[in-house]
């Protein structure tokens, strides 16, 4: 109950305490620019350098836009400098030391941001500025900037960018107004992390340049943005979906040819694979530098370009007819004895310690002088049955002389392309184990990158 009575007690010393105040405030802003222009170098002699000091806090990296190579950011701009013409003693104005006034009022620096790549230029917002009773300026500015930003992408999505923002005066020249560094980096402590980009730091540092218009120096701050991507994304939605389907292309060597889907799967995973290129090749710059995920992409699609073409080769060796020809004594040596034994490629009842088994060859017929007749007899009368009776046995072993024949050759024939089928799948399986070894290869390459 007493602290509502002291407050009710004393609240009329508090209302008038602060009337006093701001009619000193009221008196001191007229006071100040009675005679004050903001159009001059607030300087007592023309010679004097007047001293900005430059502080920047990154707030924010709303965009990065990769493809047009702009930066737009969120950032507190403070600006501190002395005007010789704004001071006061604070006794004569009863201890008032500071005074907020609309910017507006004083002069202002000119300091702009170089490689600014925003076309209204209109993105910083107008705040007060907090004068001190010893001239001291303080101007803290927010702004929304939009950078140029050279960006490479060779290393995409494993890549790390680093963009500059150049400030300085436009009009000033260094013997007019120098730029001193508040800090040795930006302020990062109420940055807002980024979903993409990693900031690894933002260090400031002055240069001072001489341009070929001017004989002047001109300084400016420069602070460098050094940037890391986040690239689970990337992973998890381009480079896993495109090992598993780059893993599916060797495949099709171990798919029987008489499926007819050996040429279709390597067509389809190579369609699946230009989706995914031009999914990236939409969000990067069109530059010479190729991204390495992009590089990935182009090496999977020549891989499988090439299995679907010796797929194509391999079948037209599987399909041959019966008028092929045998099987090259090198090629049965080097590929039925030895590359069938590595690719682990048997005929039904082989193993790995048994050889090709040998077919058994059709029996023979007997020769025509070992047909003796059984119904021969002596008698006399029956020779011209005996003679008709040879004629016929003989049509007959024509006959069966050329079924036996035709037997031959179509057991020949189907050696001969049992041969070219083996051929083909002893090749199919050493390219589907080259390939597993190449898309492997290219993987542990690319993966290596995130490490």
């Amino acid at each position: 109950l007493k602290s509502p009575l002291i407050f009710l007690s004393f609240s009329p010393v508090y209302f008038s305490l602060l009337g006093a105040h701001g009619r000193y405030a009221q008196k001191l802003l007229t006071d100040l620019f009675a005679n004050y222009t903001n159009a001059l170098r607030p300087v007592e002699d023309t010679d004097h350098i007047i001293n900005v000091t430059l502080q920047i806090t990154l707030s924010q990296i709303i965009d990065m836009d990769e493809r047009n190579q702009i930066l737009t950011t969120y950032l507190w701009i403070r600006q501190v400098w002395t005007d010789a013409y704004l001071t006061w003693k604070k006794e004569d104005y009863d201890g008032l030391d500071t005074i907020r006034i609309p910017s507006s009022y004083v002069w202002r620096p000119d300091i702009v941001l170089y490689n600014n790549a925003d076309d209204q230029f209109a993105s910083s917002m107008e705040t007060n500025v907090v004068i001190r009773n010893d001239g001291q300026i303080m101007w803290d500015q927010p702004a929304i900037t939009k950078s140029s930003c050279s960006v490479d992408v060779s290393f995409f999505p494993f890549d790390a960018q680093q963009c500059r923002l150049t400030f300085g005066s436009w009009t000033h020249n260094g013997n007019q107004m120098d730029l001193v560094n508040a800090l040795d980096s930006a302020d990062l402590a109420d940055f807002v992390a980024n979903v993409e980009w990693e900031v690894l730091g933002m260090p400031a540092k002055k240069n001072v340049i001489l341009y070929g218009c001017c004989s002047d120096p001109y300084p400016d701050i420069t602070y460098t943005l050094h940037l890391k991507r986040r690239a689970s994304f990337y992973i998890f939605n381009l480079l896993i979906p495109c090992m598993m389907i780059s893993f599916l292309a060797p495949l099709g060597f171990y798919l029987p040819a008489d499926s007819g889907e050996k040429v279709s799967l390597g067509v389809t995973v190579l369609l699946a694979l230009t989706v995914f290129q031009l999914l990236v090749a939409e969000s990067m710059p069109p530059s010479e530098n190729v991204p390495l995920i992009g590089k990935y992409y182009i090496a999977t699609m020549t891989m499988i370009t090439a299995s679907t073409a010796l797929t194509i080769f391999i079948m037209n060796i599987h399909h041959c007819g019966p008028e092929a020809r045998p099987v090259p004594e090198w090629a049965r040596r080097f590929i039925l004895h030895y590359l069938a034994r590595i690719c682990f490629v048997y005929e039904v009842g082989e193993n790995c310690f048994t050889g090709i088994p040998k077919k058994r060859a059709p029996p023979e017929l007997p020769p025509d002088h070992n047909i003796n007749p059984q119904t021969r007899s002596t008698n006399w009368d029956w020779r011209q049955k005996e003679a008709k009776c040879v004629c016929q046995h003989q049509a007959l072993c024509r006959n069966i002389e050329y079924i036996a024949s035709c037997y031959h050759d179509q057991r020949s024939t189907q050696r001969r392309t049992g041969e070219w089928r083996k051929v083909a799948k002893v090749m199919d399986r050493l390219f589907m184990w080259l390939f597993f070894i190449m898309v492997f290869l290219m993987s542990l390459l690319i993966m290596g990158k995130a490490v």
